[in-house]
């Protein structure tokens, strides 16, 4: 949750402040070794019921490891991010991974992007036209950003914390020093799931130190109602509460395991390219599309966007090291969310998922978000919202910064 925070560490003693060209070629070796892995997969029997009750289905990994091994082009991912532009820079002591693809609009706004788990800079792919090249997509050159979406300490190609402390506090610290080093004096900043988290810090700090953040947009809102707003609840507020409750007794095993004993679970995710395809697919089949569409991942996601998100845990290792951003969260509170220590200030935009099962309505957000400039219950979708739904949420991030530039 938002706290007041001191100030931040611009870089660490003889840390120089470069900005580095990353190119991404994954030895062939590697992907041998992963392809050879995938076919010596000892598999477990048959789930007992007809249903996702008991996890991913048998036949449904069966099917995505059988495409993994034999029909998945990693070269192409690989070619698409090397295309966007991608970089690292050292902040406080850590090396952070970003893609920063620059408009060709001249003037064009800075709009931060943070992925969550089991999220990568890949949640983002179907947004980076429309933000950047708006004519191209439906908008206007008014509607033109340039992105930055960093991956999370940890996380993806980021450098690997040796030691504890990388919460979504000091990652907002970073993200800040990000933005400042890229050159932007005022920009805007997009999260849900942990990167909501790292959003809303990033909005604590401008309240605290005044950086140069203009607005935010979510689509998850952190906080618990209060007792007296839940005894007060209207019916489609109870809803919310009965799906949250559901989440968090049915579904969030994987948040108990990561926010206790993240190491653990790192072994096995880091030796076996089908168990960590698991651990993911997991949640793609749970929390994705609308709640018509839960626990039928290929639905809403194609193999290839679901390997791809996989690849970014499997080829740098990050199965434990990611796990580690809930055991910090968990410490702060995270992992069972409370009120707002402080109402958030700044503009702030919201878009509520319909398949999201941490929804919150727009009474109980305004009390949270006191400059709430956009709200929207959002058609379709659920918990990968830019992935899912990146048309709808491309709009509703023009409607929320678009009177604050």
């Amino acid at each position: 949750m938002p706290r007041r925070l001191s100030a931040p560490t611009r870089h660490s003693p003889g840390e120089a402040a470069n900005i580095t060209p990353f190119h991404l070629e994954i030895p062939a070796a590697d992907l041998d070794d992963l392809r050879r892995r995938i076919q010596s997969t000892r598999w477990p029997d048959r789930e007992t019921v007809p249903d996702t009750s008991q996890g991913p289905r048998l036949e449904k990994l069966q099917a995505l490891a059988d495409h993994w091994a034999s029909g998945y082009d990693w070269r192409r991912t690989e070619s698409m991010l090397n295309a966007w532009g991608q970089f690292t820079t050292r902040i406080d002591g850590l090396d952070i991974h970003f893609l920063h693809i620059r408009s060709s609009v001249p003037g064009a706004h800075a709009v931060l992007l943070t992925h969550g788990w089991p999220g990568s800079v890949l949640e983002f792919r179907h947004v980076i036209g429309p933000l950047t090249d708006p004519d191209a997509h439906g908008g206007t050159a008014a509607d033109a950003f340039d992105v930055v979406i960093p991956s999370l300490p940890g996380f993806g190609f980021s450098g690997k914390p040796t030691g504890t402390g990388w919460n979504t506090q000091r990652t907002a610290r970073a993200w800040a020093v990000l933005m400042e080093r890229l050159g932007y004096a005022r920009w805007f900043a997009q999260g849900g799931d942990l990167g909501a988290s790292v959003t809303a810090e990033l909005a604590a700090l401008h309240q605290a130190e005044n950086i140069g953040l203009a607005g935010i947009h979510l689509n998850m809102a952190l906080f618990m109602p209060t007792e007296e707003e839940m005894r007060s609840a209207t019916p489609g507020e109870q809803a919310m509460l009965q799906e949250g409750g559901y989440y968090w007794q049915t579904l969030s095993a994987y948040s108990q395991q990561m926010s206790t004993r993240p190491q653990t679970i790192g072994y096995p995710l880091s030796d076996s390219p089908v168990g960590l395809a698991a651990w993911i697919y997991a949640m793609f089949q749970d929390v994705g599309g609308s709640h018509d569409r839960h626990g039928n991942a290929e639905a809403i996601f194609t193999l290839d966007e679901m390997i791809d998100d996989i690849m970014l845990y499997w080829l740098p290792n990050t199965a434990a090291s990611a796990a580690r951003m809930y055991w910090e969260a968990g410490r702060n509170g995270w992992a069972n969310p409370g009120t707002l220590e402080e109402p958030i200030t700044l503009p702030v935009g919201l878009s509520v998922m319909p398949g999201e099962y941490i929804r919150r309505s727009r009474r109980w957000a305004e009390r949270r978000y006191i400059n709430l400039v956009h709200f929207t219950e959002v058609a379709d979708g659920g918990h990968f919202a830019l992935l899912e739904q990146p048309r709808l949420l491309v709009d509703d991030i023009r409607a929320t910064f678009r009177t604050l530039r």
